[in-house]
This record gives structure tokens, C-alpha cells and sequence, in this order.
């Protein structure tokens, strides 16, 4: 039986999804080799879980971060990047995962402890290689990512322009 069988929701196979962010779209294809995490990005996205959180970190030229939903309020701003789902699930790290640019992968606090934040790489990383789980791939929007990448940030790296995720959409 194929792993995609996990990726089943409402009766049709989700094999992507589209965030919609206020600097534009950026679609992603789910992997097959982490159905765990998968099965847990769209559970999220179906509670709309992610609706309204910000990219809440950007490391310049490196990474953007979102997922955490401390982030949809001024008032937790010192938490941001703190929060979750309020549980954790094991990773699905494969020896053969790169870190390259464009790859979608769970923010951790050590092994074994994702939740609902993630990063998308705008640079190859090896030396994250084997930490984070890796569950999917930008397809489209990479441009999007890059711009948002490149926007000046406070400190911790917030940006200073709020960039929000208005919805994201399962295909």
C-alpha cells in the first residue's frame, strides 16, 4: 500500500498545498517519506489552524520561518516563536535528506519535538542536515520566499513589515 494513503483528507488525495501570504503565494509539494508530518501540516491546515500567523522570523538570505500561533497577536510578540499545537510528534529524519534551498522542514527544539512551526531554506544548509524533519518542497513562489527573505528585521528577526498567511489551500 503506497505512503500516500496518509495524505487522504475529505475523501481526496492532498499531495501540495498553497499558503497565501500578503506578499504572495508560495506552493509546496508534500514528500512521500514523512507521513507523520504531512498528515499533521494538514490536520493544521484544516482547523485553519495557520490561518492568520505571520512569518515571525527571517534569518537574511537564509531562512523564513512561520507556523507558531503566538504570532497572530501584538500582544505575545515576545513569545513568538515559542508556541504550537500543545503537543509534539516524532521526527522523520531519512539519511539521504539535503538541506537545499526551497525544502520545507519542522523548527525544533531537539529531536523528536515538532509541532506546527516550520522554515523554508532560501540557501543550502548541510550543516542542518539530519536535525530537521524535511516534509516538502516549494514548487511555485520561490521568488515570494526570497523577497520575504530579504526584508529588514528587527533583533530576533521579525520583520518590521508584518507578513501574514491569509489562508493556505490543500490540493
Amino acid at each position: 500500500m503506497s505512503k500516500q494513503v496518509y495524505f487522504m483528507s475529505k475523501l481526496r488525495l492532498i499531495t501540495s498545498a498553497t499558503l497565501h501570504t500578503n506578499m504572495g503565494d508560495i506552493k509546496i509539494k508534500f514528500r512521500d517519506d514523512t507521513p507523520k508530518t504531512v498528515e499533521n501540516f494538514i490536520k493544521l491546515t484544516n482547523q485553519e489552524f495557520y490561518e492568520r500567523t505571520r512569518i515571525h522570523r527571517v534569518v537574511s538570505n537564509f531562512l523564513i520561518e512561520g507556523g507558531d500561533p503566538l504570532s497572530k497577536f501584538d500582544s505575545t510578540r515576545t513569545q513568538w516563536g515559542k508556541g504550537g499545537p500543545g503537543y509534539s510528534f516524532p521526527d522523520e529524519i531519512d539519511d539521504d535528506d539535503k538541506m537545499v534551498r526551497g525544502v520545507v522542514a519542522m523548527v525544533n527544539n531537539g529531536p523528536d519535538t515538532n509541532g506546527s512551526q516550520f522554515f523554508i531554506l532560501t540557501q543550502d544548509a548541510d550543516w542542518l542536515d539530519k536535525q530537521h524533519t524535511i516534509f516538502a518542497d516549494v514548487v511555485a513562489g520561490m521568488d515570494v520566499v526570497d523577497n520575504i527573505a530579504a526584508l529588514p528585521t528587527g533583533p530576533t528577526g521579525v520583520p518590521f513589515e508584518n507578513i501574514t498567511i491569509a489562508s493556505i489551500e490543500l490540493n
